[in-house]
């Protein structure tokens, strides 16, 4: 990559306080080789995060409003992104040059489109997010069921080699920024949950889609859809209109 070549990043807070400024330092202290710019968009915090980021070496942007996770990373496409983007949540830690790293493996992989790392709980132990399509028994069933849940995640995944997925977990990947402007960003039609599965199977035009596990990151997830019946319910309408939008596209 040339040396006048940058990264961006966007982070998208809501009521995320101390765990805002955390991931936004990984970010800015963290980012030594290449060049960046970091774009924090606020969904109307009411908490004061967006003031406890003042000062910081990045673009605050306050939206008037809560517009949802992919719309409000949207708002990263109005302004000068880098040659790979990246997306992460406010709840992830990291303590190397990550996004160096990941670039650079980007730039020797120029198939790649999209990728996420491995995910890994506080603790140590694997986030078995789901990386296979949503259906509609992955979706509920695998509420219930165990196997079905392992189906979703592919839980017998070997984490030792870069691997094919078919969903890359929003709470952190990298997208080719050439694809990301050509697909308009995630599909405001989802307020929250499954734009990034839907974003995945969209950038799969232009490229991989791949998990690779040499690089790791800590998600403090929160599950919050299996906790309140608010985010339950916003789930279940983003589901919905996944299953609907796909439905006899793919296999």
């Amino acid at each position: 990559m040339e040396d006048n070549r940058f990264i961006s990043a966007s982070v998208v807070t809501y009521n995320d306080g101390d765990t805002a400024q955390n991931v936004c330092r990984a970010i800015t202290e963290n980012t030594k080789r290449y060049p960046f710019k970091l774009y924090v968009i606020d969904n109307a915090s009411f908490d004061g995060t967006a003031d406890s980021l003042s000062g910081m070496e990045l673009t605050l942007i306050r939206n008037i409003k809560n517009i949802g996770f992919g719309a409000a990373h949207n708002v990263s496409l109005e302004h000068e992104l880098g040659k790979y983007h990246f997306i992460v949540n406010p709840d992830i830690e990291f303590t190397s040059d990550l996004l160096s790293d990941i670039t650079d493996f980007m730039e020797e992989n120029p198939d790649i489109a999209l990728c996420m790392p491995n995910v890994l709980n506080p603790d140590g132990t694997v986030q078995y997010l789901p990386k296979e399509i949503p259906t509609f028994k992955r979706i509920f069933l695998g509420r219930f069921s165990e196997s079905v849940r392992d189906e979703y995640t592919r839980r017998d995944m070997p984490l030792d080699t870069v691997s094919d997925i078919n969903f890359c977990s929003g709470s952190f990947m990298c997208i080719k920024t050439e694809v990301f402007k050509s697909l308009g960003g995630f599909d405001k039609k989802y307020f929250m949950y499954l734009e990034d599965a839907d974003l995945t199977l969209k950038a799969q035009k232009y490229g991989r889609t791949v998990i690779a596990p040499q690089f790791t990151v800590v998600h403090k997830w929160q599950r919050e859809s299996a906790k309140k019946l608010k985010y339950l319910l916003i789930h279940t309408a983003s589901a919905i209109k996944f299953l609907w939008f796909w439905r006899g596209k793919r296999k």
